[in-house]
């Protein structure tokens, strides 16, 4: 059996290692978006059960003010309806989200 050339064995470890690049960049993606997932999962609770109105309250209305500019596709402002009206009364912020009024 012939020996692989040098030029060859270069090939094969640099077609390894863009392979390996890309496992670890679906990896590394994976990772952001289990992060956003669990940070918007804890505002989204903080929230709906905060017993502290004056806390939620202000997450509320940051979100109100920051998510306008943040989101820019319509589709998503949609999924942001309930969280983006404006508040009648505060006190009652702990039910943003569950598309609930008290």
């Amino acid at each position: 059996m012939a020996r692989k050339s040098i030029g060859e064995r270069l090939a094969q470890l640099e077609a390894q290692r863009k392979t390996l690049q890309i496992r670890l960049s679906k990896q590394e993606r994976a990772i952001d978006t289990r992060r956003k997932v669990l940070i918007g999962a804890l505002v989204l609770h903080r929230l709906e059960h905060d017993r502290d109105v004056q806390f939620a309250g202000g997450i509320a209305a940051w979100l109100r003010r920051e998510l306008p500019k943040f989101l820019t596709r319509e589709g998503d402002r949609d999924l942001f309806d309930d969280l983006l009206k404006p508040q009648a009364n505060e006190p009652t912020i702990g039910n943003i989200g569950s598309g609930s009024a008290v």
